[in-house]
């Protein structure tokens, strides 16, 4: 295991301040050297009156990450990209399950312009290849300035196999061969999740159709048998048809097509 701090240099928060102009000028960017989850400190965040859009508190280490149906799960200091951003989104909240979907997206859009092999696995992997490389988790919440969602995202950097939770996992270092710089790496995602939910807040139906069609291109799931376990402990396995304009799978079993609006999905097979 690689622990040489020269390897896996700290995150560079000089290039994250507010005076830097690779950010976006409505993002807030806090790095904590360590924190049990950065979901959990900015939905904290979030509760106290004036809290802003835009906040974004990044752990250069996350010891108890959260993921979805309440996992937790620690990364190797220096390996990952864990931030987390507060969102006061202006659209109904009955389209606010398109957040993870279209965060999945931003991040994807990041590592195919890398040259990577990326695609979304429904509704809130980035895979490359077949491996997980990032996820995503979105939480909505009440506070004294009206709703909020807490966007999550982390991404495996430079993780060695060993390092990896799951064989099913792989980090950037590992599909490229070479290292990547995280101070990068978050900028540029940081940059392309707040243009893509920028995009979607704007909303009107020809935008709105433009990201259910950006976000179906690249989603993998697509076409796919799917095994599907939903929250209720029941399950469907059939072919994933489409996406929804409410961003809910629709899967087809014997002919009957059903609308899934949240769910753990297995690819069995492309179709």
């Amino acid at each position: 295991m690689t622990t040489d701090s020269a390897a896996r240099p700290p995150l560079d928060t000089a290039r994250l301040g507010a005076d830097n102009p690779e950010l976006m000028p409505d993002l807030a960017v806090e790095v904590v050297e360590v924190l049990p989850s950065t979901n959990r400190a900015v939905a904290q965040r979030a509760q106290a009156a004036g809290t802003p859009d835009g906040l974004v508190v990044v752990a250069d280490h996350q010891s108890a990450g959260r993921g979805r149906l309440d996992r937790t799960w620690e990364t190797t200091p220096g390996t990952a990209v864990t931030f987390s951003m507060l969102l006061r989104p202006e659209a109904p909240t009955r389209s606010w399950p398109w957040l993870p979907l279209i965060a999945g997206y931003a991040v994807d859009k990041v590592l195919k312009a890398r040259g990577l092999d990326a695609g979304v696995k429904w509704p809130n992997d980035v895979l490359i290849g077949e491996k997980k490389v990032a996820g995503i988790l979105v939480e909505r919440l009440e506070t004294p300035d009206g709703p909020a969602a807490v966007v999550g995202i982390g991404i495996n950097v430079s993780q060695t196999a060993d390092e990896l939770p799951v064989p099913e996992a792989t980090s950037l270092q590992l599909e490229t061969g070479e290292p990547v710089d995280r101070t990068d790496l978050l900028v540029e995602v940081l940059n392309a999740v707040r243009e893509a939910i920028d995009a979607w807040e704007i909303g009107g139906d020809l935008n709105n159709m433009r990201v259910h069609e950006s976000y179906a291109a690249a989603c993998v799931t697509l076409g796919r048998q799917v095994k599907v376990d939903l929250p209720d402990g029941t399950s469907l396995e059939g072919l994933a048809l489409e996406i929804d304009p409410a961003g809910q799978l629709v899967v087809e079993v014997e002919g009957r097509r059903h609308p899934v609006a949240a769910g753990d999905v297995v690819h069995v097979r492309t179709a």
